[in-house]
């Protein structure tokens, strides 16, 4: 095979770039016209007028290449959402393999017992000499029995799709049958990352949602305030306190408990409150959703979620940056008063006690160079975190990139970048692992984060490399998880620096001997 040239930039010419001249003049005419087609494309339908986000394009360079999506199966958001919605139920519709991903994958027992089940395809299903519709209703009946649970959710694999089952026409007379609401997800393997399958769930979810009516004055029913009518004193409130009670802000991602209640927290000392989350701890307890909520995602892989909320359920997206990392964290609250008319405070102190808080780790990786290969949409955030630590990043791969709803983050990517006087790094979106293999090969990162296909294979060629799952299931959100995130970009750096040392040593011994 003929190398590509044009795919591999030199490390001198990426180092000797400025941060004002990288990227700026890169623009061609069909990146010119692409951005004339989305901007054209933005109406008073679409997801950013709701918002009136004024959020320009990414000003580095951005390719998109021809490789294949190598990640895992996306039913694997059965693993972390079970867990997060208390009293649901999932049923996996597939075939023997998808049943042996999740036992692997999941490695949870049949004894424990979990709330979710494969419902197996066999070849009497798939040939269609079985009625689907009784065959479904006589599973969830069982579930009913046992587990009784406020929600059953069916995950439609690769095999619903080709065999055309018409999982949506059944759930609402099944639903109906036997009063349990049934949401589905066709969470298959055809999407782009093993994270859009919670992107896939939560749509669905979100119309199930209540409608919020359109008449609600906060301020006539909270009930202190009726209790105290008769004070007027009492009953007068501040301009902040006015304008945050006449919006209501709903946030959607699964987090744990703990991280969902400090970014809660972060949001109450600026004076704003959350009236809800998607996905809430139980089914009963879904936001209302309508024309006067405020919507904000927590991860960057949510965009089905963000268009389905805006176009559906008429609701605002508030197109911020991610909270993942102390300069994230404080770019996302502050992103959110700016809607709400909040001026912030004690935000730029916060930021600075945790920044201080990592000087330490932040001088171990600082001048070192990290390579992203691309496999869970958090890449973007990830580097600019990064780049704000001190590291160098070559690239940036990322199987798929909405850049609307990412619009918030790649703003604050440019403006890292500039304030750390970097070069804009080279987005690349679903790239081609040869080229990427070639590029990592001549540029030599210290570190390369990559899926779990490719760590040991770049190991065995002594390139250094961290699983991006860890950073997936790990609590990266937040000012307060910010030492662990750092820690998990450290580890394998030290590891590897302490191999060295003993190597040295053993070699040392043995000279002495």
């Amino acid at each position: 095979m003929v190398k590509n040239e044009k795919r591999l930039p030199l490390q001198k010419s990426f180092k000797s770039s400025s941060y004002f001249t990288v990227g700026r003049n890169l623009m061609s005419p069909l990146r010119a016209l692409d951005t004339h087609v989305e901007d054209a494309r933005t109406s008073k339908n679409s997801v950013l007028e709701n918002e009136a986000s004024t959020n320009a394009p990414y000003s580095g360079q951005f390719e998109c290449e021809t490789g294949n999506y190598h990640t895992f199966c996306p039913i694997s958001c059965v693993s972390w959402l079970y867990q997060k919605i208390e009293d649901s139920f999932f049923l996996v519709i597939g075939t023997k393999t998808c049943g042996y991903f999740l036992q692997n994958a999941l490695g949870v027992m049949i004894f424990a017992e979990p709330r979710y089940a494969m419902a197996e395809l066999e070849e009497s299903d798939i040939s269609a000499q079985l009625n689907d519709y009784k065959e479904l209703k006589r599973l969830c009946l069982q579930i009913k029995q046992d587990r009784n649970p406020s929600v059953i959710v069916w995950i439609g694999t690769c095999t619903t799709e080709i065999i055309k089952m018409d999982l949506e026409g059944m759930a609402p007379a099944l639903e109906a049958e036997i009063n349990i609401p049934i949401v589905v997800a066709r969470a298959n393997g055809l999407d782009y990352a093993f994270t859009q399958g919670e992107d896939t769930v939560l749509a669905a979810m979100a119309q199930k949602c209540p409608e919020r009516s359109k008449n609600v004055n906060l301020l006539e029913t909270t009930p202190n305030n009726i209790s105290t009518a008769s004070n007027t004193s009492n009953t007068k409130f501040s301009k902040v306190e006015e304008k945050s009670l006449n919006k209501e802000l709903v946030l959607f991602g699964s987090l744990p408990s703990t991280i969902a209640n400090q970014l809660q927290f972060e949001l109450k000392r600026q004076g704003i409150n959350v009236s809800g989350w998607l996905p809430s701890a139980r089914y009963s307890d879904l936001p209302a959703l309508g024309e006067d909520v405020y919507v904000c995602g927590i991860n960057p892989f949510l965009s089905r979620t963000a268009t389905s909320l805006m176009r559906r359920r008429k609701c605002k997206l508030i197109s911020a940056p991610f909270p993942i990392g102390p300069d994230g964290t404080r770019a996302w609250v502050e992103k959110i008063c700016s809607v709400f008319g909040i001026v912030p405070t004690g935000l730029e102190e916060r930021e600075k006690t945790i920044w201080a808080n990592l000087t330490e780790s932040i001088n171990f990786i600082k001048g070192k160079s990290v390579f992203f290969m691309g496999d869970n949409l958090l890449e973007i955030s990830l580097a600019r975190f990064l780049i704000r630590c001190g590291m160098t990043v070559y690239e940036i791969g990322i199987p798929y990139m909405d850049k609307r709803f990412q619009a918030g983050e790649l703003a604050l990517l440019e403006k890292t970048c500039i304030e750390m006087k970097v070069p804009f790094p080279r987005i690349v979106e679903k790239p081609d692992n040869y080229y990427q293999i070639q590029r990592i090969k001549e540029l030599k990162p210290d570190l390369v984060i990559t899926g779990m296909a490719h760590a040991n294979p770049l190991e065995a060629r002594g390139i250094t490399t961290k699983w991006s799952v860890e950073l997936t299931f790990s609590q990266i959100h937040g000012f307060g998880n910010a030492k662990d995130l750092i820690e998990l970009i450290c580890k394998p750096l030290r590891r590897n620096k302490n191999l060295e040392k003993n190597k040295m040593f053993s070699h040392s011994t043995t000279f002495a001997q």
